[in-house]
């Protein structure tokens, strides 16, 4: 009986040393690789360096030219307008003329309150005008 007991006793400690060896086998641990490949995955794509192209400098000169040309055709433009505009209210009568620079003023207003009516419906208008 003795030797019978030993033999039950020595078969579970196996069945239990072979157990957590094999538990042991299945855990692992994590080589620090997968850390090293997130840390690189994160950064992005590189960019990439803008190439400039420069074209010969007469090209370069005749568009800075070209440039300059249509500044100054632009600002001829904005003078004309605003010299055309004076001269159509110069040569009205004068209760007319005050009539015209109420009506400006009524505009401008008015596009102040509709500017300041669609900033406040935003988040960050609707702080400013509390």
């Amino acid at each position: 009986m003795n030797n019978l007991s030993v033999k039950k006793l020595f078969a579970a400690l196996m069945l239990i040393l072979f157990t957590v060896s094999v538990c042991n086998a299945q855990t692992f641990e994590r080589s620090p690789a997968p850390r090293q490949n997130k840390s690189i995955a994160n950064k992005g794509p590189k960019k990439q360096k803008v190439v400039k192209v420069k074209g010969p400098k007469a090209a370069q000169k005749a568009q800075r030219k070209q440039a300059a040309k249509d500044r100054k055709l632009k600002n001829d433009y904005k003078k004309f307008v605003k010299n055309n505009q004076k001269r159509s209210i110069q040569i009205q009568t004068p209760e007319v003329q005050d009539r015209m620079k109420q009506n400006k003023k009524d505009i401008a207003a008015r596009d102040k309150a509709k500017k300041k009516n669609n900033k406040s419906k935003t988040k960050r208008g609707a702080k400013k005008y509390k």
